[in-house]
C-alpha cells in the first residue's frame, strides 16, 4: 500500500517536472523565436554600448526579434546579427535604421529598428540596415559638466559686475551712484531741447522773411499741388 502510493507520487512529480522543462523551454524558445518564422538581418556599428546576444529588437513599440550575434569585424566595425520575425519583413524597408536603446533609464539595452519610407522595397533576407552610433552616457555626463562649469563661470562674472556697480564703479556704477553725473545728464538734455526749440523759431523767421518767403510759398503750392494729383488718380483708380 505504502509502496503503491510513493510510486503514484514520484510518478506525478516526475509528470510535474516534466511540464515545468516543457513550459519553460516554450517560454525560452518563444522568447528566441525558435518556434516563430524568422529572417536574419545584419547592421554594423562603430559602438554597441554594451548591446548583448539575447537583446531583444523593436520596431514600431513591439517586440519583433532579438540580437542572435555580435561580432568584431576590425578595429572600427561592429556586426550585429538580428533575427527577426518573418510577418514583420514587409514592414521593414530598405532605408530603416537601427539604432540602440534601453529599456527604460538604467534597463537593458534593446535595439530599436526606424519606420522606413513607404515608396521603398522591403528588405531582403541577409541585408544590411544603416546603423545609428549611439551616444554614450560619459559624454552626456561631460557636456554637462562643462555646461555647468561655463554657467558658475558667467554667474561668477556677473556678481563681480553687480558688486562693481554697487560700488560706482564703471560708466554704468558712476551713472547710478553719482549725483553730478545724472544732473549734467539732466541739464544737457534740458539744453538739446532748448535749442530745438530755438532751432524751429528761426525757421519760421526766416520762412517769414521777405528774401525766402517766395520761396516757401512756391514750395507749399508745389506740395499740394502734388497732394491734388495723387487725390484724383485715386479716384480715377
Amino acid at each position: 500500500m505504502k509502496s503503491t502510493k510513493f510510486k503514484v507520487r514520484l510518478g506525478m512529480f516526475v509528470a510535474g517536472g516534466f511540464l515545468l522543462l516543457a513550459l519553460a523551454i516554450f517560454m525560452i524558445g518563444r522568447q528566441k523565436n525558435l518556434f516563430n518564422p524568422v529572417f536574419t538581418i545584419y547592421a554594423n556599428f562603430y559602438n554597441v554600448s554594451g548591446l548583448q546576444v539575447g537583446n531583444t529588437i523593436r520596431f514600431s513599440g513591439i517586440n519583433v526579434g532579438t540580437v542572435d550575434n555580435i561580432k568584431i569585424v576590425n578595429d572600427s566595425t561592429v556586426k550585429v546579427d538580428m533575427i527577426v520575425e518573418k510577418k514583420i519583413q514587409r514592414f521593414i524597408k530598405k532605408d530603416s535604421e537601427v539604432a540602440i536603446g534601453s529599456e527604460g533609464i538604467i534597463g537593458d539595452r534593446v535595439l530599436i529598428i526606424t519606420q522606413g519610407s513607404t515608396n521603398v522595397p522591403s528588405i531582403k533576407e541577409r541585408q544590411y540596415l544603416s546603423s545609428v552610433e549611439p551616444v554614450e552616457m560619459d559624454a552626456i555626463m561631460a557636456s554637462l559638466e562643462v555646461t555647468a562649469l561655463n554657467a558658475e563661470v558667467i554667474s561668477q562674472q556677473l556678481v563681480e559686475i553687480m558688486m562693481n556697480i554697487n560700488d560706482g564703479k564703471g560708466l554704468i556704477g558712476m551713472l547710478i551712484q553719482d549725483t553730478t553725473i545724472a544732473r549734467n545728464i539732466d541739464q544737457t538734455i534740458i539744453n538739446l531741447k532748448a535749442s530745438s526749440k530755438g532751432l524751429d523759431e528761426n525757421m519760421d523767421a526766416v520762412k517769414g522773411s521777405w528774401l525766402l518767403r517766395g520761396y516757401y510759398k512756391r514750395q507749399a503750392r508745389k506740395a499740394e499741388k502734388a497732394k491734388q494729383e495723387k487725390l484724383d488718380e485715386n479716384k480715377t483708380d
